[in-house]
């Protein structure tokens, strides 16, 4: 543990300043989508993006890496595989190419160092992030020798040869098709308008896109279908990780004859976002085991707090020590029935052991870390923003850094001076 607080210690408790170009947010916006619609994004979401940026230290950021690359050693793992595939259902037992896009390996910058929260496999927000990196202006020397080492030229153009690469990994030379960005009810999404710059952006690469209501699908002549429209490709922002809905039976089908390229899909999901993988990650036998080598473990339990499985076994021991935990579903997402222990209701505590009992729902506790704090100067008054930090990555590799600032147990976008967040790295290099 430091005994000094770090440069970037200091700069998320002292620096005020607003490192964000307004017009150059604009701009960068306008480039990827309608630059009429911006004056309306923002409007439309206030708290989407934060003013100030967030400061991390080198030796955090190595520290994150250190713990992805080590979950990526262990999912590559034919006996992890084969392990977690077995509690995931039939969507996730169909093998692919495509390596999943967009994961978000999401962190708190604990007193001992970054810890893993979690891992998402359809994390939103990648495409904002890159304008809002590119509008980011120095507001002192530190942050100036961040934006001369980590230059923006290319981030966008990075994630269209994702999707080339997604498509070259299941398909071949095969020439690439229509690419369908799917959700439910698309438009009534936080992240829409997202999904309307991943269409232009992919437009403008010279890449059919557009956006869709996953629920408008079809089947038809040994191919998947939007209307007159033949889709070869699925950006899928649905959170039905294992398509069991009614409403997605084409997506199911097609992901299950292989009809079209569906990134992130199912076994990703399984692989990688089960909340019940931390439990294995985090326990020391079950790792050695599986093979998993000394220094992979040492990473592992390392980087990611403790997790255990709720169970009836351990219920009461859990309850009485629920200061200590943080809850959550295996299946869950965006913070959706997860609960910090100090918060959590006897009444509540009861309707999660009995889904537990009753096999409706599994949960999982993890061992709290408190999210660091931005403090912050919103509309004249002193704020301490919570943190967290998000990796977005994919085949292995840290694409980009973006911090989270909000109020309240978990991120909600409605926090006044809250939102995503540039990332920058400081102080003496490793």
């Amino acid at each position: 543990m430091d005994t000094a607080p770090s440069v970037a210690q200091q700069l998320n408790r002292h620096c005020q300043c607003i490192t964000v170009d307004h017009q150059r947010l604009a701009n960068a916006l306008g480039r990827q989508g309608d630059p009429l619609a911006m004056n309306g994004l923002l409007s439309t979401h206030p708290h989407l993006f934060a003013d100030s940026a967030v400061f991390i230290s080198a030796q955090q950021q190595v520290a994150m890496t250190r713990t992805i690359s080590a979950i990526e050693r262990v999912v590559a793992m034919p006996a992890w595989q084969a392990r977690v595939l077995a509690q995931a259902g039939p969507a996730a037992q169909v093998a692919t190419a495509a390596r999943g896009m967009f994961l978000g390996y999401d962190f708190h910058l604990g007193a001992d160092g970054p810890r893993l929260i979690e891992i998402n496999t359809n994390a939103g927000g990648a495409l904002l992030n890159v304008a809002l990196r590119e509008a980011q202006i120095a507001c002192c020397d530190e942050v100036t020798r961040a934006l001369n080492a980590e230059p923006d030229a290319g981030r966008a153009a990075a994630l269209v040869t994702m999707f080339r690469n997604e498509w070259r990994l299941a398909r071949g030379a095969a020439p690439m098709g229509a690419v369908a960005i799917v959700d439910d009810a698309p438009a009534e999404q936080y992240l829409y308008p997202e999904f309307e710059r991943f269409a232009a952006l992919l437009q403008a690469g010279g890449i059919d896109a557009f956006v869709a209501d996953a629920s408008e699908l079809v089947l038809r002549e040994g191919a998947l279908w939007h209307g007159e429209r033949r889709v070869d490709f699925v950006y899928n922002r649905v959170t039905d990780f294992a398509f069991e809905e009614p409403r997605h039976a084409a997506l199911a089908e097609a992901w299950r004859r292989d009809l079209a390229v569906i990134s992130p899909h199912p076994r990703a999901h399984a692989l990688y976002a089960d909340k019940r993988n931390l439990v294995l990650l985090t326990d020391a036998a079950e790792l050695s085991a599986l093979g998993v080598d000394a220094d992979t473990q040492a990473d592992l339990l390392a980087g990611i707090p403790r997790t255990v499985l709720v169970s009836p076994g351990n219920a009461d021991d859990l309850w009485t020590e629920r200061k200590q935990w943080f809850f959550k579903p295996a299946s869950g997402y965006a913070s959706k029935a997860a609960y910090r222990g100090d918060k959590l209701t006897r009444g509540k505590w009861e309707e999660i052991t009995a889904a537990v009992s009753s096999g409706e729902n599994a949960y999982v506790a993890q061992a709290l870390v408190p999210p660091s704090e931005r403090q912050l100067q919103v509309s004249g008054e002193a704020r301490a923003l919570k943190v967290d930090i998000r990796n977005y990555v994919y085949d292995g590799q840290v694409q980009l850094l973006s911090a989270r600032l909000y109020q309240g147990q978990t991120t909600n976008f409605r926090t006044p001076g809250g939102g995503f967040a540039a990332v920058f790295t400081v102080g003496e290099p490793l």
